[in-house]
């Protein structure tokens, strides 16, 4: 990330509550020592920390971005040790202890982080630590850094490591290798630890490290812990993180998930529409969210009509039956069945006349190689014309951007998801766009289809626009 990228994510991340960050690692470039210092002036009340390793010149990095605090990092396993440091226990036990000393000297807070600690002999991991806090270290941290760590073992460390060093706080940070950050995460803070080292969106080495919505989420609603994370701000947070680093979550992503609150099933809509904890575990208001009902294959009639009325719809019992046979009959054909397939169903089925507020006009997309892409638009917004130009990473990005810019003159619509995929083989392969928007509380979910890929995902965006702009809200239209 840039250092202006990583500004706003810190201070994202200051407005949910976090007690301390660790803005980067000033030694590695320029970038990072730039991105660090922009941080550390920001007037955040978080405690803004740089990592460092057991060597002088790194804490001397960390000295110049007025950082308050060091997170030291020091290999403890003796695999680490003979093949990446080449040093002998001693000779580590001697770097932690004056390494801690300097930084400490310097007027920094010291976190004493031991790398690949849960692969570390434990009476040489009690060694090192005692070395660091001889020397003033504030708090140490066994780092669980290649995820190797299981509940038991979690268990077991913690509780062995409070009794042995009763009077220093200790952190936990977990790797999520086997998918057990989190509830490594949990067992340390229940066995001892006093502070979890989490990233937003679970971002991180490989599989990532624990999650920071996650494991909030999970001490507030099953713990009932009082954390001073503003929970209802999660769901922002991650969708800010996702678009500033470039990181897309899978949807069906715990807490943030773009499915973490859609419901299909009609087993499950009768029951969420009748009293939503009948399949939520949580309120989706807890993270700033809504939840939705969206058809398909395996909805009911329940479902369908609720996403209707959600519409401003109100189709009789008799046409709710054949809205719910053709969503069925497209389902089964292994199609998606976004909201705007649902209202095209909805106004054939109930005989209403077809009409968009958005139409295109005409879009000219220019790219080339080294080349930023330029798209131009023109739309007819209900009879008025609106058109527009933005510049983009490529041509989708360009034409996106450019019909945002156009619409959001006269209504503020986001995109919310982007996902394309080839229906057919080739280099003239079909191509499927989805997206998923909101304006305000509502959302929009829309599909395009074409051979162009700017093309179907101008059609997607234009067709979840209408969605989202269609006034039958205002009308409450009913059978004519």
């Amino acid at each position: 990330m840039t250092p202006e990228k990583k500004l706003r994510l810190a201070e994202s991340l200051d407005r949910i509550g976090v007690d301390a960050m660790e803005a980067g690692f000033a030694a590695a470039s320029e970038g990072e020592m730039e991105a660090i210092k922009l941080v550390a002036d920001a007037g955040l009340k978080a405690k803004v920390y740089s990592m460092a390793r057991g060597v002088t010149k790194d804490i001397d990095a960390v000295l110049q971005t007025g950082a308050v605090g060091v997170h030291l990092v020091i290999p403890s396993s003796d695999l680490h040790l003979q093949y990446k440091l080449k040093k002998s226990r001693e000779d580590v036990l001697k770097i932690t202890e004056d390494t801690t000393q300097y930084a400490k000297d310097h007027g920094l807070i010291v976190e004493l982080s031991a790398e690949d600690a849960t692969r570390s002999d434990l009476d040489f991991l009690t060694q090192f630590f005692k070395a660091g806090v001889a020397a003033g270290a504030d708090r140490l941290c066994p780092c669980d850094t290649v995820g190797v760590l299981i509940p038991e073992r979690t268990s077991v460390m913690y509780t062995e490591l409070k009794k042995r060093l009763p009077n220093v706080p200790l952190s936990v940070h977990c790797h999520d290798d086997f998918g057990l950050a989190v509830a490594n995460s949990i067992i340390a803070l229940k066995s001892g630890a006093d502070q979890a080292h989490v990233t937003m969106n679970g971002m991180g080495e490989r599989a990532g490290n624990a999650s920071l919505e996650e494991l909030a989420v999970v001490l507030k609603a099953q713990y009932n812990v009082n954390l001073a994370i503003k929970t209802e701000l999660l769901y922002e947070t991650s969708r800010l993180v996702s678009r500033i680093t470039d990181f897309h979550l899978q949807p069906n992503k715990a807490i943030v998930g773009e499915n973490a609150f859609v419901h299909e099933s009609g087993m499950h809509t009768h029951g969420i529409l009748a009293n939503p904890s009948t399949y939520e575990p949580f309120k989706p208001e807890m993270i700033g969210r809504t939840r939705r009902i969206a058809a398909g294959k395996h909805s009911g009639s329940t479902g369908i009509k609720a996403s209707l009325n959600e519409m401003g719809l109100e189709p009789t019992d008799e046409q709710v039956k054949e809205i719910f046979l053709r969503v069925k009959t497209i389902g089964d054909k292994g199609k998606r069945v976004s909201d705007a397939d649902l209202q095209a169903i909805a106004e054939a089925v109930m005989g209403l006349p077809v009409s968009r507020p958005i139409k295109l006009e005409e879009i000219t997309v220019v790219t080339g190689s080294g080349v930023t892409s330029t798209a131009s638009v023109r739309l007819n917004l209900n009879g008025k014309m609106l058109t527009e130009a933005a510049t983009g990473v490529g041509p989708v990005d360009a034409a996106i951007t450019a019909i945002k810019k156009a619409v959001g003159i006269v209504e503020p619509i986001e995109l919310e998801n982007y996902s394309v995929k080839a229906i057919t083989g080739g280099t003239n392969a079909v191509t499927e766009v989805a997206v998923s928007l909101s304006k305000g509380d509502r959302k929009s979910t829309a599909v395009g289809v074409n051979e162009d890929i700017v093309i179907a995902s101008v059609e997607a965006m234009l067709s979840g626009m209408n969605v989202l702009m269609t006034n039958y809200n205002n009308k409450k239209v009913k059978e004519s």
